[in-house]
C-alpha cells in the first residue's frame, strides 16, 4: 500500500524479506527520476535497516521504491529542510 510520511533530511528505510530474494532498494523524484539507489542485490531472509540522507535533494515529495522479488511497494514521502 501507499503511505504518507514526512522525511527529516536523513531516515532509516526497513524492511523485512522471509526468504532469499533479489531486492530494489530505490527512491524517485515526481518526475520518475532515480535520485538514489540503496539496494541491488540478492539477499537473505531477515530484517534491513538502510540509512538514506536527503540533504543533496531539495524539499519535495519523493517515492521510495521496494521490489523483493515478486512484491513491490511504493511509498510517498515528503523531505523536509
Amino acid at each position: 500500500g501507499v503511505q504518507t510520511c514526512a522525511l527529516p533530511i536523513s531516515t532509516t528505510i526497513e524492511y523485512t524479506i522471509g526468504e532469499r530474494k533479489n531486492v530494489l532498494l530505490k527512491i524517485y523524484n515526481l518526475l520518475g527520476k532515480e535520485v538514489a539507489s540503496l539496494v541491488n542485490n540478492s539477499q537473505p531472509a531477515g530484517v534491513y535497516k538502510y540509512s538514506f540522507d536527503g540533504s543533496n535533494l531539495s524539499s519535495g515529495i519523493y517515492f521510495i521504491y521496494l521490489q523483493a522479488g515478486d512484491f513491490v511497494q511504493t511509498r510517498k514521502m515528503t523531505l523536509l529542510k
